[in-house]
């Protein structure tokens, strides 16, 4: 199969009818675009493991019906394994080795994309342009903050890329500042 954005956004729209999630998807992919330029890999595959990292959640919420389901649905549809596996590695119950780099990114961008975008929601002007990294780590330490985000995976997944997690989160603050419109972030009022 030749993989492609406009069918993996088909596939996501498919099965993801709430734009929350649609946009957390396009969060993750913009980080995973992010990430595979820094390390050399192919933006494009990258790019729709993080599109479609969840693209079965609406429908499958619930583990292991997520993500066993949406690999099943993948398979159908002539997904790689490579990419299937990648996906299904993000769900720390599913005990998937992070043994590749690609593995080892979603992990580590879909925990902190929706930390990252629930920051800047808060924020006057509900911009993520300008967040400072310090700032992020400050509201990490706030529990009651954004409390269905597990702080242990965001700090375990940078360190696991490599990063330290100042690294990571102004890293991921950045990828989101290049296409912050795209996200609804970049302040003033939405056209």
């Amino acid at each position: 199969m030749e993989m492609n954005r406009d069918d993996a956004w088909s596939l996501l729209t498919e099965y993801t009818k709430s734009e929350n999630l649609r946009k957390h998807a396009l969060a993750v992919e913009i980080l995973m675009r992010a990430l595979a330029e820094k390390f050399g890999q192919d933006p494009d595959v990258w790019g729709i493991v993080g599109l479609l990292h969840d693209f079965d959640y609406e429908m499958y919420p619930e583990f292991p019906d997520h993500p066993t389901k949406g690999s099943a649905i993948l398979r159908e549809r002539g997904y790689p394994e490579e990419i299937i596996q990648a996906i299904a590695s993000h769900v720390e119950a599913m005990k998937l080795p992070r043994d590749s780099m690609l593995r080892k990114a979603i992990f580590a961008c879909d925990e902190l994309a929706g930390f990252l975008i629930a920051a800047a929601l808060v924020r006057p002007g509900k911009s993520i342009i300008g967040m400072q990294t310090k700032s992020v780590k400050k509201k990490l330490k706030d529990k009651a903050f954004a409390r269905a985000v597990n702080r242990d995976e965001i700090r375990r997944s940078a360190e696991e890329l490599g990063f330290s997690l100042e690294e990571h989160i102004a890293f991921c603050i950045q990828a989101f500042e290049d296409k912050a419109s795209l996200l609804g972030l970049g302040g003033g009022s939405p056209a």
